[in-house]
């Protein structure tokens, strides 16, 4: 699944796992393999787009969401999680998804406002998480339930306006509609709950820092 986040979350790698990754190449293990797969494959997807070769667009982007879903499966069944994956896959995710919501707005297909609220949010987290990581001690920047949800919305949402162009059903464009406004509305409710819990994390950070400034026993 492309799941889509700002930044990975290591809390949950295993010791073992990463130890036994130092001793290989982690390019060459099957879900970072996998991964780079689907890098590649972005410029080659974006083409069939413009090109309106909308079923070969379709049949790649169906690759893709699988080769996303195997490389979590294959990670987790072959104790292959390693820090350089955990930063791979939403890169490939994000690149692939914003590249497609560009082209598909710029040929009309999509409105508008759909491509601003998805690039705006990722902005607005990407900018966060750098002054985040710049003023204080914070690190771990892994995505919420509601950026999950989004995520997986943007995914559906693109197969399905893919879709639509090669299938020309009710169901279909009824389908098209709901889930580009579910898309709409988890992008601005992740974008919002994101920019309330940083601002958490700022305040207690802050709050830790004069604690820590004032106990002369603390240094």
């Amino acid at each position: 699944m492309l799941v889509m986040s700002t930044s990975p979350d290591v809390t949950g790698l295993n010791i073992h796992s990463i130890a036994r990754a130092r001793r290989t190449n982690p390019l060459r293990m099957a879900p970072n393999l996998l991964t780079l797969l689907r890098i590649f494959m972005a410029p080659f997807l974006v083409v069939a787009v413009m090109e309106r070769r909308f079923a070969l667009a379709f049949a790649l982007f169906l690759v893709a969401a699988t080769t996303d879903a195997m490389d979590g499966l294959l990670a987790r069944w072959l104790s292959q999680r390693t820090m350089l994956g955990q930063y791979l896959d939403p890169v490939a995710d994000k690149l692939m998804l914003s590249s497609l919501f560009l082209v598909l707005t710029r040929m009309g297909i999509l409105e508008p406002r759909v491509a601003i609220l998805v690039f705006g949010r990722d902005i607005g987290m990407l900018l966060t998480a750098v002054i985040l990581y710049a003023t204080t001690n914070l690190r771990d920047f892994h995505p919420s339930l509601l950026g999950k949800a989004n995520s997986f919305s943007q995914v559906v949402a693109i197969g399905v306006v893919l879709l639509s162009l090669i299938y020309q059903q009710p169901w279909v464009a009824t389908a098209k509609i709901v889930m580009v406004d579910a898309t709409i509305f988890l992008t601005v409710a992740s974008g919002f709950h994101y920019a309330w819990v940083a601002s958490q994390r700022i305040g207690l950070a802050t709050e830790a820092d004069s604690s820590s400034s004032q106990d002369p026993g603390r240094r």
